[in-house]
């Protein structure tokens, strides 16, 4: 290339790196709300990567061999929007002009499944890192599952850009140190070090040496000293590459806010520069002063390469992949059926029905089902934050899959917060149904995870137990007690609290189904086992809720896990006395709220009085029982004894049912 070839291409380059900045700043302007500062400083980082490094089809979003691109710090969404509209996703200039307003598909941090392109919901920080980890697990895991020597069908990298304010917080402490461990190669981090946090300079709150601090956690690190150099962002990019062992970070010096009055303070982080500093950012860096949303010629067409050079590698792959079919079609079927979300024909008949002559631990079914299942769900994926023994989530059958990258078993250490953000990540990333499993008291560590897998509505499993205070000896600080109602109260999850090892079979069936993200409470005491056949276990756990015994017409008992076979002992009790109780068991109450009005009445009518017993706090229940009903519950945290004694100490015993029942009958 001559060096008028050169300085052409410069131009070009920074003419459509400023149609990217000044769409960003014009979104933000004129939703008088959001954050100009990162995207005028980092838009040469996602033009080179979208323009010409990544691997990425803009025509299909969802093609399954694309580079990912997470964009941690969610607050400079405008950023990718700008992106995703200049490289021809489906993202049309109204939708930007429309930024953080009522019924766009750009809204002021990045959701999962609003605008195409969007890997990931991010905004809470640290978890797009933690979630790139998780996608770049699940492509290591289904490159050494799936691809053959010759054909390699999937193959791509993870890019994630975060800024100081992510590597702040612990969830990034717990998944880089993993990422390092697991040995993540193909998970490129630019880290937007400009030196800036909302509150002033990072001096404040932030002095520690990063680079030390990753290459402790055994990443590949780099630094470009000025983030307009393409070159030498560039190159570092190629050279994370060229590491095929270790995670990369790239430090990238950027001047937040670059080219606006505000260039390098906080003040250009949170807020809209307003229509004088615009004017003048735009005068800088040499822009029409007067146009808004607008995108020279030249840039439009230097950007519309992405989506041509998209398709062309797209159309390669799936050449590779007819080719990979045809010579190995069982493992292609496979794969396009786990890509596609669907569920092997025949599956269910896998899962085990339990006799009733020995009690069981609804987490040792758990296991149980697990590995029956295993063979004919290759796509779940998952283990436990170094809990395994005690939650009984390991596949017996596989391998380990830091050992081996096409074991299942992942082992993710005491990081519940990561671990949860990282399976999100996996179910993101899409061809894995993936799972994460602790003590259920310790699902507070990973809530916001929890929350964001409900609000992306992805595919993740999370699997708790030692669900109640009758776990025992270890005490409050190990009981759960608010943690079930509070999990209940998040959007768009599902609850399943079991009540014996057939329910947990039919929850596992259900959570697997349903496609959406769910939680199962398991015990850890052994419960006693409820007939299947008899009882229509899977037809009644389908309905959320179910009657066990349905003759009664004085009084409903309720119950979940633990405590139905108590209730149901009440029961018969209650029948001696001359009460005739209906026994409810209630494992899902987010399946019961889908129900029609007609048969929620038909199991709890109205008039009759009702019972709820739950080890668990009261507040939730009182929509099933009505004003005039009843809750024995824990409004108290739970106490260290063994698990029948702290049990029948805070009133989940028959006497105390029995007496709470007759006086409600009495009324």
């Amino acid at each position: 290339m001559s060096d008028q070839q050169t300085d052409q291409q410069n131009a070009l380059d920074q003419l459509s790196i400023n149609a990217l900045r000044f769409l960003a700043v014009d979104a933000v302007e004129k939703a008088k709300s959001g954050h100009p500062g990162a995207p005028l400083g980092c838009a040469p980082i996602a033009y080179l990567l979208y323009h010409k490094l990544m691997k990425h089809d803009p025509s299909d979003p969802k093609w399954i061999d694309r580079d990912r691109f997470v964009l941690s710090n969610g607050h400079a969404s405008a950023l990718l929007y700008g992106v995703l509209h200049l490289a021809g996703y489906d993202l049309p200039m109204s939708q930007l002009e429309s930024f953080r307003q009522w019924g766009s598909h750009t809204p002021g941090h990045p959701e999962y499944g609003e605008a195409p392109g969007v890997e990931v919901t991010t905004g809470p920080l640290g978890q797009g890192f933690a979630m790139a980890v998780g996608i770049a697990t699940a492509e290591k895991h289904m490159a050494a599952v799936y691809n053959r020597d010759e054909h390699a069908i999937i193959d791509h990298y993870t890019y994630v850009l975060c800024g100081d304010g992510d590597l702040m917080e612990g969830i990034s402490h717990e998944t880089a140190s993993l990422a390092g461990t697991l040995n993540l190669g193909k998970l490129i981090v630019l880290y937007d070090d400009n030196l800036i946090s909302l509150d002033g300079p990072t001096e404040l709150s932030f002095t520690e040496d990063v680079t030390k601090r990753f290459q402790g956690y055994h990443w590949h690190v780099q630094m470009v000293d000025d983030g307009n150099d393409l070159v030498a962002l560039e190159a570092a990019i190629k050279a994370a590459k060229a590491e095929t062992t270790r995670p990369s970070l790239i430090r990238v010096r950027t001047v937040i806010g670059y080219g606006s009055p505000k260039a390098g303070t906080s003040k250009v982080h949170g807020e809209a520069l307003g229509a004088e500093a615009v004017k003048a950012t735009k005068k800088n860096l040499g822009w029409p002063e007067d146009k808004s949303f607008y995108v020279p010629e030249e840039a439009a067409k230097n950007w519309a390469q992405a989506k041509e050079n998209g398709k062309k590698a797209h159309a390669e792959w799936q050449k590779n992949f007819d080719a990979y079919a045809k010579a190995y079609p069982a493992p292609a079927a496979e794969f396009d059926r786990v890509v596609k979300g669907k569920l092997q024909d025949g599956w269910e008949k896998k899962i085990p029905t339990f006799p009733t002559d020995k009690a069981v631990a609804t987490r040792n079914a758990g296991q149980v089902v697990m590995n029956a299942i295993e063979p004919v769900v290759p796509e779940l994926f998952g283990g436990a934050a170094d809990l395994t023994a005690s939650t009984k989530t390991i596949f017996k059958d596989s391998a380990n899959f830091h050992v081996d990258a096409k074991g299942r078993n992942v082992f993710f250490g005491v990081r519940e917060f990561g671990m949860c953000a990282m399976v999100n990540g996996m179910a993101a990333h899409g061809g894995l149904i993936p799972f994460g499993s602790t003590f259920f008291v310790f699902s507070d560590y990973a809530r916001n995870a929890i929350r964001l897998a409900a609000l992306m509505s992805v595919h993740s499993l999370f699997v708790f137990t030692h669900d109640s205070i009758g776990l025992g000896e270890d005490g409050p600080t190990h009981q759960p007690v608010e943690q079930l109602m509070s999990l209940r109260l998040i959007p768009h999850l599902t609850d399943f609290r079991p009540a014996d090892a057939n329910e947990t079979a039919a929850c596992w069936q259900l959570a697997l189904e349903r496609k959406s993200a769910s939680f199962m409470a398991l015990s850890r005491q052994d419960l006693p086992v409820l007939d299947a056949a008899k009882y229509k276990v899977l037809e009644g756990v389908r309905k959320g809720a179910y009657a066990l015994d349905n003759s009664g017409k004085d009084i409903v008992l309720i119950a979940t896990g633990s405590e139905v076979s108590l209730i149901l002992k009440a029961a018969e009790e209650l029948k001696a006395a001359g009460i005739n109780a209906t026994v409810v068991s209630m494992p899902s109450f987010k399946i019961f709220d889908e129900q029609d009005a007609a048969y929620k009445s038909s199991l709890l009518p109205e008039g009759t009085p009702k019972l709820a017993v739950e080890a668990g706090a009261t507040m939730g229940w009182y929509k099933y029982v009505g004003h005039n009903g009843a809750v024995i519950g824990i409004d108290r945290f739970g106490a260290s004894a063994p698990g029948p004694i702290a049990m029948e100490k805070l009133g989940f015993s028959v006497a105390n049912v029995v007496e709470h029942a007759k006086k409600l009958v009495k009324k």
